[in-house]
């Protein structure tokens, strides 16, 4: 076997590989000798079959596959000898040699970086405790999550619920398939696209009213996204909010069997210094990637980049398929990807040379202490244990979990960080 090597950019390369023709024909030689004890031809006696006969109907599909195999095994054998590590599949295409079979495979290498840059960093660690005034806030949001609604004959204000009928048509097709019949919105809540809600505000019941709003330009459908739109609607009804008192039957619902206030407020702070902690820990390790991603330079392979938006953009190819709609309609741009893509490839590249290069694991004790706070939130902690170690994909997700945040400890010995007085809603509640 003869190999070249050609670097056609940073990662590209273009590796040829020759056999002789002396290899190829033998092993040709060889399969063809043992079809010829294997087939049964009329006329000829099982293990007699003349090898020119052997020859004339199966020589062509012999060669074919064993160019197959030789290209299969020479590949990864010219790799292995160069060592070469193809970032993605390659592409292989025969070529015409004289010496004997000949092919090219094209394909991008992992980069080759140090992380030099790595000492350098430095970062905020963001630090925060629950305040009574959060625990007022929280248990203000609970009974806004229970409020119930009365009937108004007031004109429609922000804060109400409306129930309305409407239809909305954009250059002159309608999009809603006819009317939307009984449709609920709750002003102020923002659940529609910019401009509808306010113009539900200041309504009486059995108004009807035709208004013109312009979608987003990154609205999930694309026959929409950008584009002015006119909607009709008319109210039904118009609903005011009504909440429930905290009293022993609204702190019980939470389950608080006791009814007690104190008790409960110490429940919820309990939950929300949990979250909390989660919260900082996910702010700090997000820092940590970013400060690595801004101070490590690292080629990136397209093959890898195509690979990440493919993955990024599946789950609007399920959306469409639940929805029974073309694809086409929903699904945005591979440009709109491109930069959550290459942070994502060049981080898992720089994770993995850190984990290489420092042999670090994900320690079995590491793993269990993991699900066991998970399975903490469930009524029964045993059964959710035994469901992520009874499915290696599930149990291989949290040793994913753990080794990264392994690595990020890793960092995190080896950076500058600097402590940082946030609240806890600027932790729970960031700005978009």
């Amino acid at each position: 076997m003869q190999v070249s090597v050609e670097k056609t950019s940073e990662l590209s390369r273009k590796m040829i590989v020759t056999v002789s023709e002396d290899v190829v024909q033998g092993k040709v030689n060889e399969r063809l000798k043992s079809l010829a004890r294997e087939v049964k031809i009329d006329g000829f006696r099982p293990g007699k079959v003349p090898q020119k006969v052997v020859q004339k109907m199966y020589g062509a599909r012999v060669k074919e596959e064993i160019t197959g195999d030789l290209i299969q095994t020479n590949y990864f054998q010219a790799l292995q000898d160069n060592e070469l590590r193809p970032a993605g599949m390659p592409q292989i295409d025969p070529v015409e040699s004289e010496e004997g079979f000949s092919f090219a495979a094209v394909f991008e290498i992992y980069p080759e970086f140090t992380l030099d840059g790595v000492d350098g960093i430095e970062v905020s660690k963001a630090v925060a405790s629950v305040q009574e005034s959060d625990v007022d806030a929280m248990v203000a949001k609970l009974q806004e999550q229970k409020k119930d609604w009365q009937a108004s004959e007031q004109d429609s204000q922000t804060g109400d619920q409306v129930t309305i009928t409407f239809s909305g048509t954009c250059e002159g097709e309608n999009f809603t398939e006819g009317t939307v019949d009984e449709f609920q919105v709750e002003l102020g809540s923002k659940q529609m696209v910019p401009g509808f809600e306010d113009q539900l505000t200041g309504l009486a019941i059995g108004a009807k009213k035709t208004f013109e709003v312009t979608f987003p330009e990154d609205y999930g459908n694309q026959k929409l996204a950008g584009k002015p739109v006119e909607f009709a609607i008319e109210v039904l009804k118009i609903e005011t909010p009504s909440l429930p008192e905290i009293n022993e039957e609204f702190i019980k619902a939470y389950g608080i069997e006791s009814g007690d206030l104190a008790e409960f407020r110490t429940d919820v702070k309990n939950n929300m210094q949990r979250e909390l902690e989660q919260g900082l820990k996910t702010r700090l390790k997000n820092s940590v990637m970013d400060a690595l991603y801004d101070a490590v330079s690292v080629a990136l392979p397209k093959v890898m980049i195509d690979q990440e938006i493919e993955s990024l953009m599946k789950p609007y190819y399920e959306n469409a398929k639940k929805r029974n709609v073309d694809v086409n309609d929903i699904k945005p741009a591979t440009t709109d990807f491109e930069d959550q893509a290459k942070r994502r490839v060049a981080l898992g590249l720089i994770l993995a040379e850190i984990i290489q290069k420092n042999e670090i694991k994900a320690e079995a004790d590491d793993i269990r202490t993991v699900i066991n706070g998970m399975a903490q939130s469930y009524e029964d902690p045993e059964q959710v244990v035994n469901w992520y170690y009874g499915d290696k994909d599930r149990l291989a997700e949290i040793e994913q979990m753990v080794l990264e945040d392994a690595t990020v400890a890793w960092v995190l010995e080896k950076i500058k960080v600097t402590d940082e007085v946030v609240s806890f809603k600027e932790i729970m509640e960031p700005a978009a």
